[in-house]
């Protein structure tokens, strides 16, 4: 039996002997690669934490003691550690182990977070609640990646953090010089250099050794040492910028060191107010192919060769076309920059980076000022595009509102990973953008179906002036492309049916509404199917097409509350167009992790099902809807 099979609970770890540790973190890092390789996951980000939550768990009493990691991909150690490295086979797979950390698994998982920049606020308040109760043994520890603290909150933690120099809270920076890529900016440079600073803690460290031996001058020499510490700090390296915020600094330590690092931790722990302890970490440490993959030291691979490093080829996707279209544009259009946020290849933008140097901007993990600089790029005479997940919008609502929108400024936000997502879990999916946006005054929204109107409406977007673009599109692979039979406005025909009813397919969901109407073909019911290309503003061509037909559907990839079907519903109350509307989307709600597909069965977003509903509305409707001799599919 391995050390790891032993361990089912953080205490089993504290009770194993120093000389047991490296052998245990050799089989966790041998369990991570060969359960990432089958399943795909977040492999580089967990090698490079092996010993960090070794010493984590055998410093602090979780879950006593509250560990809170920012951006939860980086807690696949924890889980092992806390009784749950039996169950890796099933990581990201349908009823198995999420990717990120969740409170049904385990109480030792605190926050179920996965957007960045977040874990010092949680710990603030949670600090603050332990001096409040009086529970003076309970500790607050934050592990954030240098990548986080380049999101403007985590600094508006620290600020409160500093304010109170009781609160019992550790900030462990995991600093491996990455987010996805290297991390860039001011942050990123003072970091590299306090990586370099090893010798001043030494250095101070010995004096206090050997001026301590001397009688009489030795203690007193030593503390007015210490008091100009800050003197030292600027022999060895610029102002250091934690210690200025009021914050005990311990570090850098070596992240792979587990004896240093439990080491510091208890330093840490002993010192009642918050410490920054500054750990040194290889992203991908251990696992040759992940150490040297410069992309992205292996961040989050799809299921690969553990030999070979190599992954399973992926099919063209949507991510691949944009990438592809943007360079076209670029060609076209020298007053079009692109910003991303830390992920320029997860975002397709590499192609982009590579042909247009200068016009590329990464801001870090920093969606709300990549919305707010991408305004000023705008009202500097330039188009700027910018490229993250949907789900990362929500944080920037109220810049592409206030600082895009009511200035009218051309900047086309465009979104990957919208809709369901799958296997990420519930804080990725994509499902707010279509209900929340619809709000924004002067925005325009395109969903294309296939890869033909994604270039397409990619380069109408770019196109429009006096105010915002969308373009929204899923994850994975193509669709197959569907061809217009006709033209309604401005939007596709893709089916010309009898006027029973009125599919309104909101892009990707055009081939599920294509397999509905086929269905429905046979019950003898006649629809007409439309892809509308901009979701808002909605074609006015809908209400004369809505009014000529029984019943109106739309099916949507987003949130059903607030989406494209109130928006059609809505549209067509106000022209006192009286046909009834039913839509189908996402339902509220926070889903499981699972594929893609696998959810929208779930949720009754296929062909099939939407045939059957909408069967049954026809029946509850007759004879107000007359239904026609079934029909053989066509």
């Amino acid at each position: 039996m391995g050390i790891l099979e032993t361990i089912k609970d953080p205490l089993d770890l504290k009770n194993l002997a120093a000389g047991d540790l490296p052998e245990l973190a050799m089989e966790i890092r041998d369990l991570l690669v060969s359960a990432v390789a089958r399943t795909g996951g977040h492999l580089g980000p967990n090698l490079g934490v092996v010993e960090l939550t070794i010493a984590l768990h055998r410093v602090f009493d979780s879950p006593r003691d509250r560990l809170l990691f920012d951006t939860g991909h980086q807690t696949y150690v924890h889980k092992m550690l806390t009784g749950r490295a039996g169950d890796f086979g099933t990581l990201r797979q349908e009823g198995g182990l999420s990717g990120y950390p969740s409170q049904a698994e385990s109480e030792h998982d605190v926050i179920e977070n996965s957007h960045a920049s977040t874990a010092l606020s949680y710990a603030d308040g949670l600090a603050k609640a332990f001096a409040l109760r009086g529970e003076t043994d309970r500790t607050a520890v934050a592990v954030i990646g240098d990548g986080a603290l380049t999101g403007g909150m985590a600094w508006e933690a620290l600020n409160n953090i500093a304010a109170r120099k009781d609160l019992p809270l550790i900030v462990v920076v995991n600093d491996n010089g990455r987010s996805y890529s290297p991390t860039i900016g001011g942050l990123a440079s003072h970091l590299s250099t306090l990586r370099m600073t090893q010798r001043y803690e030494q250095a101070l460290e010995l004096v206090k050794n050997n001026l301590g031996r001397v009688p009489v001058v030795g203690a007193p020499l030593y503390e007015t040492l210490h008091g100009v510490k800050k003197g030292l700090k600027d022999i060895f390296t610029p102002q250091v910028m934690f210690e200025d915020l009021g914050l005990k600094y311990v570090g850098p330590i070596d992240g792979h060191d587990e004896p240093a690092v439990e080491a510091a931790l208890r330093r840490a722990r002993a010192y009642r107010g918050p410490v920054i302890v500054h750990v040194l970490t290889h992203k991908g440490h251990g696992y040759a192919h992940a150490e040297n993959h410069d992309e992205d030291c292996f961040h989050s691979p799809q299921p690969f060769d553990v030999e070979t490093g190599e992954e399973r080829a992926r099919p063209h996707s949507w991510t691949n076309v944009f990438s592809e279209e943007m360079v076209k544009i670029g060609a076209q259009r020298e007053d079009v920059v692109a910003i991303t946020a830390a992920m320029l290849h997860p975002v397709g933008l590499a192609a982009f980076a590579d042909a247009y140097p200068q016009r590329i901007y990464d801001v870090g993990i920093a969606e709300q000022h990549a919305l707010t600089s991408a305004a000023g790029l705008a009202l500097g005479g330039l188009h700027p595009v910018v490229a993250i997940y949907a789900t990362f919008l929500n944080r920037a609502f109220d810049q592409l509102l206030m600082d895009v929108a009511l200035h009218r400024l051309p900047v086309t936000v465009v979104l990957d990973r919208a809709g369901v997502t799958g296997d990420d879990g519930p804080s990725h999916n994509g499902m707010w953008d279509l209900s929340m946006l619809q709000v924004i005054p002067g925005l325009s929204i395109a969903v294309p179906r296939d890869a033909v109107r994604l270039r397409e409406l990619l380069a109408e977007s770019v196109a429009v002036e006096g105010g915002p673009s969308v373009v929204r599109f899923p994850k994975g692979a193509l669709p197959r492309e569907i061809e217009a039979v006709g033209h309604l406005g401005g939007m596709d025909v893709l089916r010309a049916g009898d006027p029973d009813v009125l599919l309104v397919a909101v892009g990707p969901m055009a081939d599920i509404c294509m397999d509905a109407a086929t269905l429905l073909d046979a019950q003898g019911i006649s629809a007409t199917v439309v892809d509308p290309r901009w979701a808002k503003p909605l074609d006015e061509a809908l209400v004369l097409a809505a009014a000529a037909h029984k019943l109106v559907v739309v099916v949507e990839d987003g949130g059903r509350s607030g989406g494209v079907g109130d928006a059609v519903a809505r549209m067509l109350r106000d022209a006192d167009v009286d046909v009834p509307v039913r839509t189908y989307g996402i339902p509220q709600r926070f889903l499981d992790h699972a594929k893609r597909q696998k959810i929208l069965a779930e949720i009754g977003l296929t062909g099939q099902d939407l045939a059957r509903e909408i069967t049954e509305a026809v029946a509850k409707r007759s004879p107000v809807l007359e239904r026609h001799p079934a029909r053989q599919p066509q």
